[in-house]
């Protein structure tokens, strides 16, 4: 569906989210007994109630941080100082706070939880056969030294794999709550239609991007998403982080395959060949790291695993799990700027390195996340 223009998601989808909460919170009696009396006709403990009940958190939560996102446009002078460095600060400790809320309530109620681990086991590097570990600068090596990896002081580009619903979520919550962070985020353009997430991340530095693939025409596909992204990452601060997902999506069997084809058609024949080798990560897109690297010339490089929601694709998988009782697991590794090669075949080809490295990260702890 084609996303309707800014000021009409302002007008129209803004106040619409405010109504469907008050009105879902008004009917929460009713639904409650509703569900509990289907609860033996729905297999399952108590699905339909807790699904009902994050229907209503999360558009009690959307509506609440719309109300003070208006609250912030008003103070600003109605939208005039929403630029300055308070403000966004400010926009900044509002999404700190949102992200801390919803996954309070969440974890009970899907009983999810989330931990930071590090890899400093000798996994073989899938070019080479070689130990990786010998490769990996900065492995952590449990939850402090997860932290100390973004510890500020230094500008990062964040190199995330994408898999799973929320894990995006789960990422900024902990940049900015645990690592103190400020995230730069590259999303895709259909989350604008959440008028929380589209209000918040116009105000602060970001961009929503329509995924490209490995196109890098000078007009308009590949080429005009990179010059965006550079925008973004230019005059990245100390505290601030570029986050990017290079996949461009979850992993799905058709975008896979499709991912490999363009890899063909493009003449990367190679790359085509180790895609297919992959078995829980995607070909990355080189193009915007390639572009953020270029314009953040000082930032290190960390990479994010993470395993524990790669089976929750569809709605129905995610219905059938609930509740998860799920354990999502996070690897960082981080990567000095002075071994990062130069040029985007090089990059390229070291972008394929690390998510081999990741695919076997995962393929290597499948007790992980369960």
């Amino acid at each position: 569906m084609r996303l309707p223009p800014t000021w009409l998601r302002r007008i129209l989808l803004a106040p619409l989210v405010i109504v469907a909460a008050v009105l879902m919170l008004a009917l929460t009696p009713l639904w409650l007994l509703v569900g509990l009396a289907l609860t033996s006709l729905v297999p399952g403990r108590f699905r339909l109630p807790r699904m009902l009940w994050l229907i209503t958190v999360y558009l009690l939560w959307d509506a609440v941080m719309v109300v003070a996102l208006f609250g912030l446009w008003v103070g600003s002078g109605f939208g005039y100082a929403l630029r300055r460095p308070g403000f966004v600060t400010a926009h900044y400790r509002l999404g700190a706070w949102g992200l801390r809320v919803l996954f309070r309530i969440f974890g009970s109620v899907l009983r999810l939880t989330i931990s930071t681990t590090g890899s400093d086991d000798a996994l073989p590097d899938a070019a080479t056969g070689d130990p990786a570990a010998d490769l990996i600068s900065g492995a952590a090596a449990g939850p402090d030294a997860f932290d100390a990896l973004f510890a500020p002081g230094t500008p990062l580009i964040v190199a995330s794999r994408h898999g799973g619903p929320g894990d995006s979520f789960i990422l900024i919550h902990t940049l900015l709550n645990e690592a103190g962070r400020r995230p730069r985020i590259v999303l895709k353009y259909t989350l604008q239609w959440d008028p929380a997430i589209d209000i918040l991340l116009h105000r602060v530095p970001s961009r929503f991007i329509v995924p490209t693939g490995f196109d890098r025409a000078p007009r308009g596909g590949g080429m005009e998403v990179e010059r965006a992204l550079a925008q973004l990452a230019e005059d990245l601060g100390p505290d601030d982080t570029f986050v990017i997902f290079p996949e461009g999506g979850n992993v799905t069997p058709g975008r896979r395959l499709a991912r490999i084809k363009r890899l063909r058609d493009a003449g990367r024949e190679s790359l085509a060949v180790r895609a297919e080798a992959l078995l829980h990560v995607m070909a990355p897109q080189p193009g915007g790291i390639h572009a953020a690297l270029d314009a953040a010339p000082t930032a290190d490089v960390v990479f994010i695993a993470h395993t524990g929601l790669d089976r929750l694709a569809t709605l129905r998988d995610i219905w059938r799990e609930l509740p998860m009782d799920k354990r999502v697991t996070m690897c960082a590794w981080r990567v000095p700027r002075a071994d990062v090669p130069e040029g985007i075949d090089a990059r390229a080809v070291w972008l394929f390195d690390w998510f081999a490295r990741i695919d076997a990260w995962i393929d290597a702890h499948p007790e992980l996340g369960r």
